[in-house]
């Protein structure tokens, strides 16, 4: 979202060990649709963390509206991102090992870990949401899947 990437680039402004780069990671090399709620309407919604929500699908965002988070068409904003691949990440940086990867990525995280060449890059520990992968807050068949993809991969689950 263009204006969280405004502040990570102020926030982290002194670091010179930290690379912020304007894409997502994605399954594939593409340019996608992005949808996020509307800085001005983070405050009319009376969420702190409604910054933090952007997906490829705008449905995925309208699931959220409840009693308590009033999100509507208005308060979303469409944005047309580049994604790179987790290989493409990997080999621009020239990436060969990762302690810890953490996804939370409002359901892409089945497409992105399904994208993954595990022999290529020794990632020791992975973290994801795993409540959208599915469909919003939906759990089932993908997540069967990934857990099988990273057994087979030798990741003990927890």
């Amino acid at each position: 979202m263009p204006y969280n990437l405004i502040e990570l680039r102020e926030n982290f402004k002194e670091n010179s060990n930290i690379t912020i780069i304007e894409t997502a990671i994605f399954s594939k090399d593409e340019s996608k649709k992005f949808y996020s709620i509307k800085r001005s309407s983070i405050s009319k919604l009376k969420k702190h963390w409604a910054s933090g929500i952007g997906s490829f699908s705008k449905e995925h965002i309208l699931n959220h509206k409840s009693k308590r988070f009033n999100v509507s068409e208005e308060d979303i904003e469409e944005t047309k991102i580049n994604c790179l691949s987790f290989s493409s990440l990997v080999k621009k940086f020239n990436i060969t090992g990762i302690k810890k990867l953490m996804l939370d990525v409002e359901g892409a995280e089945y497409n992105i870990l399904n994208s993954i060449d595990y022999n290529n890059c020794l990632i020791e520990k992975i973290i994801f949401e795993k409540k959208h992968l599915d469909g919003t807050f939906t759990e089932g068949n993908k997540l069967k899947n990934l857990r099988k993809l990273l057994e087979n991969n030798n990741y003990k689950l927890t």
